[in-house]
């Protein structure tokens, strides 16, 4: 029991002393950072034709180097305050892999982000997708938890979240403490169980379902690292069909107690 309190306490005092750019370093396959801001660096100097010769072949546009002119007005001749990755995206298959990152920059007038895709195939990289897009703030500003600012929207699904894991909850006690109840320990999870997803972006407001959806337990709140977080809320399908049965032993109990009981006192004189 001592071993795995103590490991318990290292694993979250590992998360909190890992920021999400740690986090998100771990990911990143060895050399893919460097490839991706020596292409950003590219676009910033002018050097269209050297990153035009990276191009994979399946990239036939005519209007790239024009487009390269584009996306290079858009990034400013300072040098940028601070550069990470904010988006990873790995595949590997049996002929070829790909590296899809997101590079947020900050320089002292504005934030961007970068996406670089590149190929890799035969010992060859490739360049497969390159844009450029402007933000208002760091994607941590934007996606943070906050309740100021929100909607309707919001609002509703983080209290049904709410409500409906704290009715999970006391349902969950009232199991504990209720006599008479068989194999609790089948029931104690069992309760908690929730089914049917209402999800909401905390960031955009963007509600989403699932359909046929089972999550312990019936309220969640999660993100990826830099994206906005996600409240979802559940049916907490688990509490009610306890509830339910309970009820119905309540009510088939109370039916039958009274034949139970035996004959009263004026038919036992009578006999």
């Amino acid at each position: 029991m001592r071993l795995k309190c103590l490991v318990g306490i290292a694993f979250c005092a590992f998360l909190v002393g890992c920021d999400q750019d740690t986090l998100m370093k771990k990911w990143i396959p060895s050399g893919s950072e460097e490839s991706a801001r020596a292409y950003v660096d590219a676009l910033r100097q002018g050097k269209f034709d050297q990153i035009a010769r990276d191009l994979d072949p399946s990239v036939t546009d005519a209007a790239v180097p024009s487009t390269f002119a584009k996306m290079a007005t858009m990034l400013p001749a300072e040098t940028p305050r601070s550069v990470k990755v904010v988006g990873a995206h790995m595949f590997r298959g049996q002929e070829y892999s790909t590296a899809s990152l997101t590079l947020e920059y900050q320089f002292p007038s504005k934030w961007l982000l970068v996406d670089v895709t590149t190929k890799k195939m035969g010992g060859v990289a490739t360049l497969v997708g390159f844009h450029v897009t402007p933000l208002s703030d760091s994607l941590e500003n934007q996606n943070r938890f906050t309740l100021a600012g929100k909607g309707i929207v919001q609002y509703s699904v983080l209290a049904l979240a709410v409500s409906s894991l704290a009715f999970s909850l006391y349902v969950l006690v009232l199991c504990l403490r209720m006599k008479g109840v068989t194999r609790k320990w089948l029931w104690a999870p069992f309760i908690l169980v929730g089914a049917e997803k209402l999800a909401v972006n905390w960031t955009t407001g963007q509600l989403s379902f699932g359909v046929l959806a089972v999550q312990i337990p019936c309220g969640t709140a999660s993100h990826a690292l830099y994206g906005p977080w996600t409240v979802g809320v559940f049916l907490p399908i688990g509490a009610i069909v306890f509830l339910n049965r309970q009820r119905k032993m309540t009510i088939s109990d109370d039916s039958i107690s009274p034949l139970a009981q035996g004959p009263s006192e004026t038919e036992a004189s009578a006999r």
